[in-house]
């Protein structure tokens, strides 16, 4: 469900007008789903991906301790990645987008992308 989840999320991203640039990238203090860009800025992207009730919303599921965390590893992925790339930090900054799916019963998934949530 959560591979399907992010399908979904990274399509809705380039839909958008970014260019989703890593998946899944891992270090030993976690993971970030989705990395992009949007014109010059980073975009960490969280995926919640849940079934339609009795579960919490996936727009509920990113909660002050994960926020932190995510921001702990934007830094990592930017030192890393971008700025061993680059050289320096992206000229549009970097923020963190969380995009919720719902999954119901019957007919297609039902998806909210919200920018900036940290």
């Amino acid at each position: 469900m959560g591979r399907y989840g992010e399908d979904l999320a990274a399509r809705r991203l380039r839909e958008a007008g970014m260019t989703v640039l890593e998946r899944n990238w891992r270090c030993a203090e976690g993971e970030i789903d989705l990395i992009a860009r949007d014109a010059d800025a980073v975009v960490i992207c969280e995926v919640k991906t849940r079934r339609a009730a009795p579960f919490q919303h996936p727009m509920e599921g990113l909660p002050p301790a994960k926020t932190a965390r995510l921001r702990r590893l934007a830094a990592r992925w930017l030192t890393e990645c971008w700025i061993a790339r680059y050289g320096q930090p992206p000229v549009g900054g970097v923020r963190i987008d969380l995009v919720g799916i719902v999954l119901p019963d019957r007919g297609a998934p039902v998806l909210q992308h919200v920018r900036g949530v940290g």
